[in-house]
């Protein structure tokens, strides 16, 4: 699975032959300034604690791959983006749509982008198992339908926290209130979906929306480098490139890892297998490299940990406040009955607090200066609520135990998913290149 250091940099570099217009201007061989090796760097890294980040720059095989994929848009992506221009914005949309749901040989007149993108996601890896991903995505039913509504909007803002890899977000007009709403209902939309029942099957609908999250992101990154003055790719290398997607696909199973590793135990038993199953595909169906996507606890934290000891570290209020602010003042459900109120205050409170635990190790004074401040009332509410969903979840997985019980709760959870999915509306996964700001340095 793992590619040769050069087959990473021929294909990176490979970029600028492909589409000159878009990756010419980019010099590949001279490293932008969010890439960190000097000791005294400061990086995400940083923010693990009791973590030697010098016993992961010695990896050096490594550590030559992630600066490589730290330049990595998508190749397959990126071409049928780029063809917007001349077929239009709401053409490439529905075309990609069609491709989905019918094939690409339905599709009239169909590009070869188009073909080549959906050819790409309709080859299975080796690896895969899907008897596995559907276990998997068995199991995260449960935390998706109970405890997810509560939790994405803190899980989502997690990636604002560093202004070289949140800065694309703020470029594209998600400062906004709206405009953060409908990401986050976007993301949990993603997530949501490819965990029913059959979703990444090739004509599933975790297929199709895998499909327009690639495109959306490659929308993102070729009107950001079609404007003159839109991007500082000196200091910010490449827009959204495939690493900085790793982290929100893989978190969950990151958290698992260390969770396992601190048991002291070297693998993952069978429920947990089906879980990073489910992750990894679903990351692969995003584009990612397989290079990218371990299968063992000590390869994910070891990838994960790299790629942070590697990545620049600085927060900028303006960016990084601003989309954090923007996010947590949206308003993600339109409900105003009694219960819709409650379970607006709930989720705000929620996320608020798994926030600061997960991502600022519990610092309060630090969640306030970044725009997210927390306090008694939030831990009060945030452990009521957390208290009802884990019975709540305690109880459908006594359920998938038993024979006669599994499957009727788990048709209650599809119909769980399936109303959250039309509490949060149809999820366009666009982008709308007038709402764009200029960056700087």
């Amino acid at each position: 699975m793992n590619s040769d250091v050069s087959t990473i940099a021929r294909r990176v570099r490979d970029q600028a032959v492909a589409l000159p217009e878009l990756f010419g201007r980019f010099d590949f061989d001279r490293a932008p300034e969010r890439w960190a090796l000097e000791a005294d760097d400061v990086t995400e890294l940083g923010r693990v604690r009791g973590v030697d980040r010098g016993e992961y720059l010695a990896d050096a095989d490594l550590v030559a791959r992630i600066r490589e994929y730290t330049m990595l848009g998508d190749r397959t992506g990126d071409a049928y983006a780029a063809l917007m221009p001349r077929l239009g914005f709401q053409r490439t949309v529905a075309m990609l749509v069609e491709a989905c749901d019918k094939g690409v040989e339905a599709v009239a007149e169909a590009p070869p982008e188009l073909a080549a993108l959906i050819g790409e996601m309709e080859v299975q890896p080796d690896w895969l198992d899907m008897k596995l991903v559907e276990e998997g995505a068995a199991y995260e039913r449960n935390a998706t339908a109970n405890l997810s509504p509560f939790l994405i909007r803190g899980a989502f803002i997690a990636t604002f926290l560093n202004k070289y890899s949140a800065l694309p977000m703020a470029l594209t007009g998600t400062l906004g209130h709206a405009t953060a709403a409908r990401r986050v209902k976007e993301t949990a939309t993603f997530f949501a979906t490819t965990a029913l029942p059959g979703a990444l099957d090739r004509f599933g609908p975790g297929f199709k929306a895998a499909a327009m999250v690639r495109l959306m992101h490659s929308m993102v990154r070729v009107n950001l480098l079609s404007r003159p003055g839109m991007w500082d790719a000196e200091t910010y290398g490449m827009p959204i490139p495939q690493l900085d997607q790793m982290p929100a696909g893989l978190i969950p199973v990151y958290f698992l890892s260390q969770q396992v590793l601190a048991k002291r135990r070297t693998g993952f038993d069978r429920l947990e297998r089906g879980r990073v199953e489910l992750a990894r595909y679903r990351c692969y169906l995003l584009g990612l490299p397989e290079d990218l996507l371990a299968d063992t606890p000590q390869e994910i934290v070891r990838i994960w940990r790299t790629r942070s000891a590697t990545l620049r570290y600085e927060y900028d209020d303006k960016v990084c406040g601003g989309l954090l602010r923007a996010t947590m003042e949206a308003e993600l459900s339109q409900d105003r009955s009694p219960l819709g109120r409650i379970e607006r205050r709930l989720e705000r409170s929620a996320s608020r607090v798994f926030f600061v635990k997960a991502f600022l190790n519990g610092d309060a004074a630090r969640a306030a200066d970044v725009g997210v401040p927390v306090g008694r009332r939030d831990h009060l509410i945030y452990g009521a609520t957390m208290l009802g969903v884990a019975g709540r979840m305690a109880a459908y997985r006594a359920a998938s135990r038993l024979p006669f019980v599994r499957h009727i709760a788990d048709r209650d959870l599809v119909r769980r998913i399936e109303r959250q999915l039309a509490g949060y509306g149809h999820a366009e996964f666009t982008s709308d290149a007038a709402q764009y700001r200029p960056a700087t340095a």
